[in-house]
């Protein structure tokens, strides 16, 4: 697994546990439960790109699910589901600000040349490794449908 968010994982598992801070532990140890069921499963030391791709999912996942909550009119979980990805993104790089991920989108669509909608893909590839963690990709997505419109 990659040593600096594996690392960052550990020492906040056991900063938490010295802390007897049980809500922050139970994110922490979550998290690195997922890493390892993914270690096991695919048989693989797992990256820096991947365990970041790991965490965005992990915090998108919580988001829905504190929609869903907060929809169903149950606030005392929608609330866990907040702490849960205030927590997780921590370990994730500083989120992206729109002028810069426009710009991103701006170089991708100019140096893979794409022209229409068709070219999405392409443009999707060159950007995902570089805002995996950093964007949200359904905004990504929105931004890339309108540079190409």
């Amino acid at each position: 697994m990659s040593d600096s968010t594996k690392q960052r994982l550990t020492e906040a598992m056991k900063s938490a546990m010295r802390a007897k801070d049980k809500a922050r532990l139970g994110v922490v140890r979550m998290a690195l439960a997922d890493f390892k069921r993914i270690e096991v499963d695919e048989r693989i030391e797992v990256d820096e790109t991947r365990s970041l791709a790991i965490l965005d999912k992990m915090v998108k996942q919580r988001r829905d699910a504190c929609t869903q909550y907060q929809d169903a009119g149950r606030d005392d979980l929608a609330e866990q589901e907040a702490y849960e990805v205030t927590v997780l993104q921590e370990f994730l790089p500083a989120p992206l600000s729109t002028e810069e991920l426009q710009s991103l989108i701006n170089n991708a669509i100019s140096t893979s040349g794409a022209a229409s909608m068709q070219d999405m893909g392409k443009v999707m590839g060159a950007l995902k490794a570089k805002v995996q963690g950093r964007a949200d990709m359904g905004d990504v997505s929105k931004m890339i449908k309108a540079s190409l419109a």
